[in-house]
This record gives structure tokens, sequence and C-alpha cells, in this order.
């Protein structure tokens, strides 16, 4: 009952201006509850550790959010990580969480739901064995290819596909949670026992742990999302926090079940084994309605594929458009309205990504990059705070907060990358390329006179043929959601 009046005093108050606590959620739960499963029970050794690493997962998600609140708020600008250390450290850091962004973080992730919609269209075709490698990376780049399309056609068909696309999300989510939870009402709950869960074949290292923790970030990521549009949100003072003190816990608790719903009818060595976790689920469960599974997963996904294609696009523009990108990804179609070349860019980044790596690694690869990147910003947290400590700040979280969150940052990547120092180092000297790049390309103001005329003719066919050049002192960019 005290449960039930929680949840019906959220619903009664918690109705914000734009939608933001939907938002919030939305942009949270995706595709990675269907990947992180395995991985994470993979790392951890045993399910009751697996439980116990998505629910410190959700508590890490929470200290970095309310961090990100209270930045979000000091610094009013829409951009997130990157308009804030730009904001407190200057270009070139904020330069090196671009690059980053448009290399690593979007294209990666991106190769990721991609992986997952493929494996789940096909595992039902190759019931018996693992999808062929090309027939998943084919078809991860068709769908790519043909979302591309979509969004350089339209921004409303784009934004269509997102909103229809989001019900498989739902079903998929749903129907595993209901019908896990009957299961266990019906007495299946023998892997969920104290003495099975917590049972240990090896007893894994503070590395694999710290690896579990990067596999279920994947699943969180998303949780600074409304840091990307704080100047659209009215009374962020208010609002952002109360959004956080829900979304977070409300999503924790929702992967909570997922993984509880999966351990009901799948004994650990089945979910290790299965190359789409829902899919075995499914079949074990549904029988003849199996297909349901798959076919929400897949269009789940999808839309993952079509909002993370919008999102890193426009990340792209909008940092071609503060010269630290080359302003052809400033450039829009005159007729649709799109971004074409940063959409052809972050397509091309995918496919490439695709070819190289396969989805535990690239997994690891891109949480690495994240948490990275949020330390930075949250470090910048606390520099700020000496910089300017009589600056207004309507949020001011303990400061506990940060350096707590600061601690498990640098426990988790400095395990981590002990641990995988291959898949983890190469994000970061991916990152650190573009210190030469930045130098190079912005920094340095007295480039050759050839340089310019080249750029110069180049824009100019372009804007006479099919694109206008966007450019802060012309317009600003707004994100429709």
């Amino acid at each position: 009952m005290v449960l039930l009046k929680y949840f019906y005093c959220l619903f009664c108050i918690l109705k914000f201006e734009k939608a933001i606590l939907p938002l919030s959620i939305g942009n949270i739960i995706g595709s990675g509850i269907f990947i992180s499963p395995k991985g994470v029970l993979e790392h951890s050794g045993s399910v009751g550790l697996a439980l116990v690493v998505w629910l410190l997962g959700g508590c890490i998600a929470a200290l970095g959010s309310l961090c990100y609140a209270e930045l979000g708020v000091t610094i009013p600008k829409s951009g997130g990580d990157y308009s804030y250390v730009t904001e407190i450290f200057g270009g070139l850091m904020g330069f090196l969480l671009l690059w980053s962004a448009v290399l690593i973080m979007y294209p990666t992730t991106l190769a990721v739901i991609a992986l997952t919609f493929s494996n789940y269209v096909l595992q039902p075709v190759f019931s018996n064995c693992v999808p062929p490698y090309m027939a998943t990376r084919m078809l991860s780049a068709t769908c790519l290819l043909l979302l591309t399309w979509v969004n350089c056609s339209s921004v409303r068909m784009a934004t269509r596909i997102q909103d229809i696309f989001t019900v498989g999300k739902l079903m998929a989510l749903g129907l595993i949670i209901v019908v896990g939870l009957v299961q266990i009402f019906n007495g299946h709950y023998e892997a969920l026992t104290p003495q099975v869960a917590f049972s240990l074949d090896r007893v894994p290292s503070v590395g694999q742990i710290a690896l579990a923790f990067l596999q279920a970030s994947f699943a969180f990521s998303g949780w600074n999302f409304l840091n990307y549009v704080t100047e659209e949100v009215v009374e962020p003072r208010r609002n952002l926090p109360r959004a956080i003190y829900i979304s977070i816990p409300l999503v924790t608790f929702v992967y909570t079940l997922t993984n509880i719903a999966y351990f009901s009818s799948m004994s650990p060595e089945e979910l290790l084994s299965s190359n789409a976790v829902a899919v075995t689920f499914g079949e074990k469960l549904l029988g003849m309605f199996s297909v349901i599974m798959p076919i929400s997963v897949a269009l789940s996904t999808f839309g993952g594929i079509n909002g993370y294609l919008f999102t890193s696009s426009r990340l792209c523009f909008s940092g071609a458009r503060e010269g630290h990108l080359p302003s052809l990804l400033a450039m829009i179609h005159y007729k649709n309205c799109t971004p074409i070349p940063a959409l052809l860019v972050c397509c091309a980044a995918t496919i490439v990504i695709l070819c190289i790596g396969e989805t535990h690694n690239l997994i690891n690869y891109v949480s690495f990059i994240n948490y990275l990147s949020y330390g930075v910003t949250i470090a910048g947290l606390l520099y700020y705070r000496w910089k300017k400590p009589n600056l207004y700040r309507p949020i001011k979280v303990n400061l506990l907060v940060p350096v707590c969150y600061l601690m498990f940052w640098a426990l988790l990547l400095g395990f981590s990358l002990y641990s995988e120092p291959v898949v983890c180092g190469v994000g970061l000297v991916i990152m650190l390329t573009g210190v030469p790049v930045y130098f190079l390309g912005v920094h340095w103001k007295e480039k050759p006179k050839c340089i310019y005329n080249f750029i110069g003719e180049f824009l100019k066919n372009g804007r006479s043929k099919h694109f206008i050049c966007i450019m802060p002192s012309l317009t600003f960019l707004i994100f429709d959601f």
C-alpha cells in the first residue's frame, strides 16, 4: 500500500513542463537492458553480485546526475558535457570531449545497438547457432543506411519513427517483467535464493567487478541527457532535481526487476550461452507467442539507432557551428533543413566500427570513454567551486556527492584499464589524438591563404547547389525532440 501511494504521488506531482520526466526515463531505458545482463553476469561471477552491480550502478548514476543538475543551472547552456567543460577548462578540453564523442562514443553506441538489432532479428532464423558474422554486419549496415536516409530526408519523419518505435521498448520490458513475476509467484526462483545466488565457481577480481560496472553503465547511459536541453526546461532549479530523484530510482527498479525475471526462467549458464537473452527468455516461457520478444526488441533497437543518429548528428553540427569541427558539418540542406554532412559522417564512422568490433568489447570501449568524460565534467564542478566560490548556484549539492563519485570513478577506470588495457587504452589514445588536431585545426589561426581559399570555394559551391551554412552569428541550433 505504501508503494502504491508513493507511485500515485509521483503521478500527481510530476507533470513537468516539457514532459521532462518521460524524456529523462525514455532516454535512459534503451537497448542496453537487452545487451548488458550477459556481460554483467559474466564479469561478476554470480547472480547475486550481478544484481548488486545493477543496484549500485543506479546509485552511481544518481550521484552523477545530481552533480550535473548543479552544473546545468550554474552554466545554463544546452550541450551538456561539451558546454560545461569548454566553459570551465577552456577550448582544448571541450574539443577533446567533442572529438571523443564524434569518433568514439556515438559511433560505438550506434554500432552496439545496430548489432543488437541484427542479432535479435536473425536469432530466430538461426535458432540452433550464432548468426553468421557477415549477416549481422550487413543487416546492421543496411538498417543504419536506411535510417540515415530517413534523417537526411525529413526531421518530422525521424521524430515520428522515434515516437512509434518507443512502444517496442515498453512492450518488451513490460512482458519480461510480468512473465518473470508470474514465474516467481509459481515458485520458480531457485537461482534467486541467497545460497544459490551468491555461490561462486570463481572469485571475481576487482578488475572483473569494474568491467561488470562498465557493462551495467552502458544500460544507464542517457542519465545526463536533460543537460543537453537545459535551456528548453522550464524552472530547471525545481524540475531537474525532481526528474533525477524519480527517474534514476525508477529505471534502477525496472532494470533490477528485468534481471530478476531473466533469472526466474534461465540458469546463469543458459543466460551466458545465449546470444539474445530476451529471445531465449521468450522461447522458454511464451511458447507459440515467443516471436513477440524478438520483434519487440528489434523495434526498440531500431528506434534507438534512429534516436542516436538524430542526436549525434546535431552534436557534430553544433561543434562545427562553434568552430571546433570543419565548417562543412555546419551545413544543412536548404530544402529539408537536415544536417546531411553531419549525418553522413556519423553513419560512416559507425560502419567502420561495425567492421572491427565485437559487441562485448565495444560496450567496454564506449563505457570507459563515457565514464572518462563524466569524471572530467564532475571534476570541473569542484574546480569551478574553487575558481568562482561566490558565483550564484541555484542548486548546490553536498560536497560529498562529487567526491564520492570521483573516488568510484578513479577506481573503476583504473581497474578497468588494468583488466582490459587494449580495449580501454585504444579509446584513450583516440581521444588524445585530438590534441594535435585541435592545435592545427582550431588554435592555429594564421593558416596559409591557399587553405582558406580552398575551404571558401568548397563552401561556396555547396551553398549554391544544395546546402546553406549555419554559423553562430546567424542562428541558434534548436533540438526538436
